[in-house]
């Protein structure tokens, strides 16, 4: 059995109420839980959350909510693979032949079915244990720059200051998306993006929700795209 996992824990700084908050015409966890919903390749969608207002969120669209996130896993350091490791032991607790588990995100509004089936896809077929979307930067970070607290510039990588950006190899970073990963590489707490490899998706179906700028660009968006 696949499973999709959506980590969504309560206590959000930045934007409270984030996971739940009104986003376009639905709460924010509603548009993952569709999402996994309509996967091919996902037979059951599972909330794990510390909050009661997320769960019974979450139970109005259909995902199952069958245990509570302890606190230990729902403060703000706590990294992603623990809690989905979790969350299997728990499934694995109540009976579920667990195969493969897709981790997602909460708030991926552009996120769509068809990208966890593709990367699902590629997934089966490199016999990885994990495969995840990532992004090119934008600007080649080798030619990064930091900032002194009177405007002053200093290249981190002095040698490419006059290295042309197209002569730079291209860099990627994780989407934030989701994760397909083997129900043994996640009990066995492995490192998601070094155990596994990246697939390359477009980078305008990816926006980090962090700010309510952020919030609000992403609304925008959602509402362009459909």
């Amino acid at each position: 059995m696949n499973v999709a996992i959506i980590p969504a824990r309560s206590g959000s700084k930045r934007i409270p109420g984030k996971n739940i908050k009104q986003f376009c015409d639905k709460p924010m966890i509603a548009y993952p839980i569709e999402t996994a919903t309509s996967s091919k390749y996902i037979e059951q969608v599972i909330v794990s959350t510390d909050s009661e207002e997320i769960a019974n969120i979450a139970l109005e669209y259909d995902a199952l909510v069958p245990f509570k996130r302890p606190k230990e896993l729902s403060d703000n350091f706590t990294p992603t693979v623990p809690v989905i490791a979790h969350a299997v032991n728990m499934l694995i607790e109540t009976g579920l032949k667990i195969e493969n588990v897709c981790c997602i995100y909460p708030c991926t509004p552009l996120l769509k079915s068809r990208d966890i089936d593709d990367v699902y896809e590629i997934f089966i077929s490199q016999e990885k244990d994990f495969v995840y979307p990532v992004i090119p930067y934008t600007h080649p970070i080798q030619r990064a720059m930091r900032m002194s607290d009177f405007g002053e510039m200093e290249f981190l990588f002095p040698q490419n200051e006059l290295t042309r950006t197209q002569d730079l190899e291209r860099t990627y970073h994780d989407a934030g998306q989701f994760y397909w990963g083997t129900v043994e590489a996640w009990l066995e707490q492995k490192k998601m993006h070094t155990d596994g490899i990246g697939v390359p998706i477009e980078s305008w179906k990816v926006i980090d929700i962090d700010e309510e700028e952020d919030w609000d660009r992403a609304e925008l968006l959602k509402k362009a795209l459909g």
